[in-house]
């Protein structure tokens, strides 16, 4: 709908801005569609009385008309190339809106294929043991410290791209970005957990990188990162703060 009424704005400016103001050389001036320079007197087209009229050209102020013309034609010019790049974003935006599943996860462009990221299995390490974490039902943590980790010390995803550009497609409003992870021995850990006694709340320490994003849709985000990725392990996140409620897409930046 907001398309049709720019369109039909454009238009209606572009119609007002087709009249021109033909000036006399005292500083008045007639509306017109169109001018006609003859050897003694210029004929135009009247707005204001629909007919055409005649003027004696030592009156008219040529100049300034022809001056005034040519910048309009040229505001014309930038703003119809202004209105041309906004519904080429917008239809380059729903191409690339349209690659995307609509299934919640994480996904990347190879080319213009898109590949699935699968979500990582992350385990909670305490004193206690280890125990799977499972979004739809956390693991109960005892009071004191644990880290949430993946198995293996390195990412099977790796990318070249210190860049790398990702869509996330969200189940419902939750905070997300890129974490950079922590390799120890043969796991990486994605954070450090600290519960708190009586009160049971569990405050979450992640390593968050900077990012830049754009929200595609409703739930559907392109994210990257602000700079250049050092390499290193590191993962797409969502999770609810506090409620040791996390999803994990891990990935690798490859030194080159």
């Amino acid at each position: 709908m907001w398309k049709c009424l720019l369109a039909l704005a454009f238009l209606s400016v572009a119609a007002w801005a087709a009249n021109l103001k033909l000036y006399m050389k005292d500083g008045s001036y007639h509306i017109v569609r169109e001018y006609q320079v003859q050897p003694d007197r210029v004929h135009f087209y009247s707005i204001e009385r629909s007919d055409w009229e005649d003027l004696p050209l030592e009156l008219v102020d040529l100049k300034r008309t022809e001056t005034e013309a040519a910048a309009r034609q040229t505001k014309l010019m930038e703003d119809a190339k202004v209105m041309a790049e906004e519904e080429k974003a917008e239809r380059e935006l729903e191409k690339e809106k349209r690659r995307i599943p609509q299934d919640p996860g994480v996904y990347w462009m190879l080319g213009t294929e898109v590949q699935v990221m699968k979500a990582a299995e992350s385990t909670v390490h305490t004193n206690k043991g280890r125990s799977i974490l499972k979004r739809l039902a956390p693991v109960p943590i005892v009071s004191g410290k644990a880290t949430l980790e993946l198995g293996g010390a390195h990412s099977l995803n790796v990318f070249d791209n210190p860049e790398q550009e990702f869509y996330i497609q969200l189940t419902e409003p939750e905070r997300f970005g890129i974490a950079k992870l922590t390799t120890k021995g043969a796991v990486r850990i994605v954070e450090n957990l600290t519960t708190l006694p009586v009160v049971n709340e569990v405050e979450e320490e992640l390593t968050m990188v900077d990012i830049l994003k754009k929200e595609l849709d409703g739930g559907l985000y392109k994210i990257w990162p602000l700079a250049k990725l050092p390499p290193g392990e590191y993962a797409v996140v969502e999770y609810t703060a506090g409620k040791m409620n996390i999803q994990v897409w891990d990935f690798a930046i490859k030194a080159k």
